[in-house]
């Protein structure tokens, strides 16, 4: 059994026992349970149900492993040609890993 669920803005494909890196949830804690209500699409074993939007009734369960995680660093360089402008900015994305408990629908 498979499901997409929207989480923060982004729709990721979830099965049970699934780790997931979402954006970062500020209210989360380490072991807290977090459930998500916009499910889009269920699949029971072939049998597909698909929401519009959502499905009524269906969420996904998740735990949270580690409240704050940060991802590889991107480096941004910005540079005009004869000129002598040049810029570099990093960034590293804050994320919340959760670990997927069931999902009921």
């Amino acid at each position: 059994m498979y499901g997409i669920v929207e989480i923060q803005g982004q729709q990721f494909k979830v099965e049970s026992g699934q780790s997931l890196f979402v954006h970062h949830i500020k209210e989360a804690n380490e072991g807290d349970t977090l459930e998500f209500d916009k499910v889009m699409l269920l699949d029971r074993d072939g049998q597909i149900s698909v929401g519009a939007p959502i499905i009524d009734g269906a969420k996904v369960v998740c735990e949270v492993v580690r409240p704050l995680v940060k991802g590889k660093k991107v480096l941004v360089f910005h540079k005009k040609r004869r000129k002598g402008y040049r810029k570099l900015n990093g960034h590293r994305q804050q994320f919340t890993e959760l670990t997927v408990k069931e999902i009921v629908g």
